[in-house]
């Protein structure tokens, strides 16, 4: 049973007066399903008050006095206990079936505050490291390549370079990379194979010149790696390892601490390179005019997980273009000879 229906027509006496100034008289007060009906005694209805919108003026305190709004002028005097209690039952039941709006507010508020906390943990760090490397210059980006690159060398031990390795070694970059050569630098077998630094900075593994019979397996490598930081921003890479207070020095002073750059340096010289699909490998081999199967054979001697790239060289079947001089490529085989 509800408690409109428990109540349905509950009767009592008490005190009404239409205003302020009004006289007090005895009336009839019935309890209805949604109204406070107040009659004489003969039942002639004096007023309808609607139960939702009834206020006690005088909480705790007898006889009750009730108004039909916050703002009414009319009271209803009231010392009947059973009419007391079923109207206060009504009216929370009546209050719990309304709509809340500053419940509602809170749950919004809440919501919406769980919202801004996921975006400032999850996403505004990802959102600033972005915007951090989009603004940042070119001869920033050289800076800080230059700068992690002397970490690396710290680490791996310093770059080869001969007098003669040294043109040797630009003049295959030049060749593999006509339209944005990048600086190359080859380092002993402490390295992965390759390595992209921000600012153009190409790093090689000596075992690709010292350990191989042509210049295409080095090219080879490098076109991968080209491949690799095309899709994978490197000072993007930096940033993301470094952290959202690196990146928000970055933003305000342009460059970043030196234990920022070594732990990055670290990073790179353990993480394994991930690998370069042959669907995206096979078009650069063809725009650069180089054979693919000397690069396969040199990261599989069987062929059996690079058969794809052999069996779709570009340059099968046809002559491939010569990079560099029997004496270039001597000269750079020899580059880490010191």
């Amino acid at each position: 049973m509800t408690a409109l229906s428990r109540y349905h027509r509950l009767e009592a006496s008490g005190l009404w007066r239409d205003g302020p100034d009004g006289q007090r008289r005895e009336v009839v007060v019935a309890l209805g399903e949604a109204t406070l009906v107040i009659a004489t005694s003969a039942g002639t209805a004096l007023a309808h008050w609607s139960l939702s919108a009834i206020v006690r003026l005088n909480p705790g305190q007898m006889p009750a006095i009730y108004a039909p709004g916050a703002e009414a002028g009319e009271r209803l005097e009231l010392a009947d206990r059973d009419m007391l209690a079923a109207i206060d039952t009504v009216r929370h039941a009546i209050d719990r079936r309304r709509p809340h709006p500053g419940r509602l507010r809170l749950a919004l508020l809440a919501v919406f505050s769980l919202l801004a906390l996921g975006l400032a943990v999850f996403w505004l760090p990802g959102a600033l490291t972005r915007q951090a490397v989009a603004m940042l210059p070119e001869a920033s980006r050289a800076q800080i390549g230059r700068a992690l690159l002397d970490e690396i060398t710290q680490l791996a031990g310093p770059a080869c370079t001969t007098p003669i390795g040294a043109p040797a070694r630009d003049r295959l970059a030049a060749e593999v990379f006509p339209d944005a050569p990048p600086r190359l630098v080859i380092l002993r077998d402490t390295v992965p194979a390759t390595l992209t630094l921000p600012g153009g900075i190409l790093v090689a593994d000596a075992g690709l010149v010292e350990h191989h019979e042509t210049p295409e397996v080095l090219a080879g490598y490098l076109l991968a790696e080209d491949v690799r930081q095309a899709r994978a921003d490197p000072m993007l890479t930096l940033m993301r390892d470094a952290g959202i207070l690196a990146t928000l020095r970055l933003m305000t002073q342009g460059s970043l601490a030196e234990d920022v750059l070594h732990a990055h340096a670290a990073t790179l010289l353990g993480r394994p390179r991930p690998m370069v699909a042959d669907d995206a490998l096979l078009p650069r081999f063809a725009a650069a005019g180089l054979a693919s199967t000397p690069y396969a054979y040199a990261r599989d001697i069987s062929g059996e997980s690079v058969i794809g790239l052999i069996e779709a060289d570009p340059m099968r079947g046809r002559t491939p273009r010569r990079l560099i001089s029997d004496a270039d490529w001597v000269a750079l085989q020899d580059i880490c000879m010191r």
